[in-house]
This record gives C-alpha cells, sequence and structure tokens, in this order.
C-alpha cells in the first residue's frame, strides 16, 4: 500500500472533496496524511486519515471573514477578485510550503494531492522534479486553464472559436497577465523567491494558469459542464463532482420544513460560506421579489445569524446551513451567486439555476450555466427585483431549463470520481518516471521561520 499526502486551502469548498478522497483512499488500504487548517481535524480523523495542521495565516477560518479578508469592503469587481486571490492563495504561501516541506519531511510520500489553488506547491512543480512524488491537483471549481478559446478565468466572457473571438482572448488574456494581475504575479514570485531562497526558474506559471504544471490535473466537474476547448490541456481529466455528504457533519433539516407548502415550487436562494456579508446584494432582494408569487423561498445563511436577514415574507423560511441531500430532490430552481459546487449539487439533481454572479471563480460559473442552457446568467451580484422575479418565472414556465439540468444530471451519474482519483494516484506512484519516486529526507529548500518572516515584508 502506498502513502499519500493531500493538501487544501482551509475553504469547505476545497477541503470537503479532498476528506472524501482520503476516507476513500484509507478504506483501500492506504495511508493517508492530510494538511489543511486545524478546525478540519476532527473530520480528517473520522475519515481514517492522520490530520496536520497549517500554521500562520495559512491556518484561517472561513466563517471569520475580518480575520484573513479585513479589508474585503473596500473594493469592488476586479479590485475586489485581486484582492481575495492575494489574502485567501496566495498570502498564505510560504506556510503553506513549511507544511508541505515538513510532511515530506517526516515520512516518504507516493504521491501528492492538492486543491488547484494550494499554491504553496509551486516550488515542488517549478523545482527539480526528479527530486520529488508526483504532484497532482483536483480542480474544485469551472476549469481555469488558459485558452484561445476562452477570455480570461473569471472574466465571465462566453468562449468563442471564430477568428475574431479569438484575437479577442488573446488580446485579453494578455491583459489580464500583464496589467490587471501583474501585481499579483509579482507578489507571488516575491515570495517564492524568499521561501526558497533561490531565484525564479524560467516558466514560473502565472498563478491563475497554474492548472499546466501539475504532473495531473483531476477536474472535480464534468466534461458537459465544460467549454469544447481546441487546446485542452493533455493533463487534463474530468473526473466528475464529489459527495462531500459524509466530509463535513451534515446539518439537521430544520423543524419549519414538515410546515411548509409543499405542493408550491421551492426556491433556494444562497449567497454561500464566502460572500454573504452583505444580504442586500441577493438573499433579501431574492425574497422581497418572490413575496407575491406562488412559490416557497428557503434560504441559507452561510454559517450567519438567521436574524441577520430581518423580517421576511411569509412564504420565506430560513436556516444558516440546510441538508441538500433532503433540499434539493424537493427544489424546483436555485438562486445562487455562483458557487461551484451549490451549482453542481443543484444540477445532479436536475434543478436549474438563476445566478447572480459574485466575485471569485463565480462568473465563469454562471457562463457555463447559461452556454449550456441549465438556468440564468443575471451578469449582475445585485440584481433588481424584477431581474430576479422575471429569471425565476422563466425557470420555472420554460422546461427546456429542467431538461437540459436533467441531461446534466444523468451525465453527472455516469461518473466514478473517487475511483478515478484512487487509479490516478496509484499509476502515479507506481508507473511514473524518475521524478515519480517516493522521496524522504531533508529538502534543500528555505522555509525557516526568518525565510518566513523575509517573505512576509
Amino acid at each position: 500500500m502506498s502513502h499519500y499526502l493531500l493538501a487544501s486551502t482551509p475553504l469547505v469548498g476545497h477541503v470537503a472533496p479532498l476528506v472524501a478522497v482520503a476516507r476513500d483512499l484509507a478504506a483501500r488500504g492506504h495511508e493517508v496524511t492530510m494538511l489543511t487548517g486545524s478546525r478540519f481535524a476532527p473530520s480528517i480523523r473520522a475519515a481514517g486519515a492522520q490530520p496536520l495542521r497549517l500554521d500562520g495565516v495559512a491556518d484561517f477560518d472561513e466563517r471569520e471573514l475580518d480575520t484573513y479578508l479585513p479589508h474585503a469592503d473596500r473594493y469592488h469587481g476586479i479590485g475586489l477578485s485581486r484582492y481575495q486571490l492575494t489574502q485567501t492563495f496566495v498570502r498564505p504561501m510560504p506556510e503553506q510550503w513549511s507544511g508541505l516541506r515538513a510532511a515530506l519531511d517526516a515520512a516518504p510520500v507516493d504521491a501528492i494531492l492538492v486543491d488547484n489553488f494550494f499554491l504553496g506547491a509551486l516550488p515542488l512543480l517549478v523545482g527539480q522534479r526528479r527530486q520529488r512524488p508526483p504532484v497532482l491537483a483536483v480542480g474544485v471549481g469551472p476549469l481555469a486553464q488558459f485558452s484561445r478559446n476562452t477570455a480570461p478565468p473569471n472574466s465571465g466572457f462566453a468562449p468563442s472559436w471564430s477568428h475574431a473571438g479569438m484575437l479577442r482572448n488573446r488580446a485579453m488574456n494578455s491583459f489580464a497577465r500583464r496589467v490587471l494581475f501583474r501585481s499579483l504575479q509579482r507578489y507571488a514570485i516575491g515570495l517564492y523567491s524568499e521561501m526558497t531562497e533561490s531565484p525564479v526558474p524560467p516558466g514560473f506559471p502565472f498563478v491563475l494558469d497554474v492548472a499546466a504544471s501539475f504532473d495531473s490535473y483531476l477536474h472535480l466537474g464534468p466534461r458537459e459542464f465544460e467549454y469544447p476547448l481546441d487546446d485542452l490541456l493533455p493533463t487534463v481529466r474530468f473526473v466528475g463532482p464529489i459527495d462531500t455528504s459524509r466530509s463535513i457533519p451534515a446539518p439537521e433539516m430544520p423543524s419549519w420544513w414538515n410546515d411548509i407548502d409543499k405542493s408550491r415550487p421551492i426556491i433556494h436562494v444562497t449567497q454561500g460560506t464566502l460572500a454573504n456579508s452583505d444580504f442586500d446584494s441577493l438573499v433579501r432582494p431574492a425574497a422581497t421579489a418572490l413575496a407575491d408569487m406562488n412559490v416557497t423561498v428557503v434560504a441559507s445563511t452561510g454559517g450567519r445569524p438567521v436574524e441577520t436577514l430581518g423580517r421576511l415574507p411569509d412564504n420565506c423560511r430560513a436556516a444558516e446551513f440546510l441538508p441538500y441531500d433532503q433540499l434539493l430532490p424537493a427544489t424546483s430552481a436555485i438562486i445562487s451567486n455562483g458557487g461551484f459546487g451549490t451549482v453542481m449539487l443543484a444540477h445532479a439533481h436536475g434543478v436549474p439555476a438563476v445566478i447572480a454572479p459574485g466575485a471569485e471563480d463565480k462568473p465563469e460559473v454562471a457562463a457555463r450555466v447559461a452556454f449550456h442552457g441549465t438556468g440564468i446568467d443575471l451578469r449582475t451580484d445585485s440584481p433588481t427585483h424584477s431581474q430576479i422575479r422575471n429569471a425565476v418565472a422563466r425557470v420555472l414556465d420554460d422546461s427546456s431549463y429542467r431538461q437540459a439540468a436533467a441531461t446534466l444530471s444523468s451525465a453527472l451519474s455516469q461518473y466514478a470520481p473517487l475511483e478515478s482519483i484512487a487509479q490516478a494516484l496509484e499509476h502515479a506512484s507506481s508507473h511514473g518516471d524518475e521524478r515519480n519516486h517516493p522521496v524522504g529526507g531533508r529538502s534543500r529548500l528555505c522555509t525557516s521561520r526568518a525565510g518566513l518572516r523575509a517573505a512576509r515584508r
């Protein structure tokens, strides 16, 4: 049996799939170690794996936004995306690498599996590949690959295969690299140089396009929800979404569930667990917009107290969290800010979506929903009452949306993600080239406390 090291940014949407992978690998008899935020240690142990905690700024808690996104209210649009990417994924790089290196120093590892934005793995990806195990990634959002067929990831533009469209894409991709996210890239390069005490090697990846750097990129979504790219990376494999219901303790259905009118269409509205500091952007407007419709609105606050919503219309109920395995089979449509996991779960149950895309990768989720006809992209994170009402009415009245979602649900049922990931890890650890041999001993890359302090400066 093999020893696998898993590592994840401490966000529920990133951790939960890897905990499910850890449980499956442990059940197959493998030794599994998982590096992530300290609050997930009980779930990792329950999965049969050994938890390792991240330190410093890498061990943040997404439920406490002020601790790692203290100035989010100062930014909007692309500025907010840059800020979130910097604070959530780039700034923790040194502590992430320190944790990875400590795990590699402690015991031989046959293969490493990280979430696709665990950038602390960059020293392994661009350094001496022959001196490390194979490094695979799971893609936990829409496929983030720069392509001639698409505008930059997170832009939300529709793809194009025309000559003019591909010229547009080339220009926009160049602008994203050279202007929009130049400061983000320079920050990542500076951290890399400090924490490795070495110059940045040729071919250092753009931080929003690291998929090509992994030995294998296992995308946790179906091919049927992505764009048919002419230049899809050969290392990309679509394995489908993972059922994470056992990864994190599931909430109970609130007592009011038995009392609501289920003869009317149930509309679920959520802003997820990250972008839920201002319910006036989606949840409250949706509740108000649908107050006079013949529907039942079920809202979740993503962990915030329900009281923060204020007075709700008579046809609306709310809870901090809801068990989707019970809610979605009874749901007619969801209204979401575009969280990838939420949309995938909805579509797995054949439920169409109305998306008011927020920051991060949410515009990409919304664009794919519109492209494949599984719902409506409102193309704003602050829709009006009439926009919400009209979109919900269209989704309920036009059967094509539910048919498209049902078609995707059927496609999703054909995937076996845990089996595919286990096979990929086993193949990588036993059939890789020289660089894929287990490693142990001391790494030569710097993760001293002094080095980390220098990187912080």
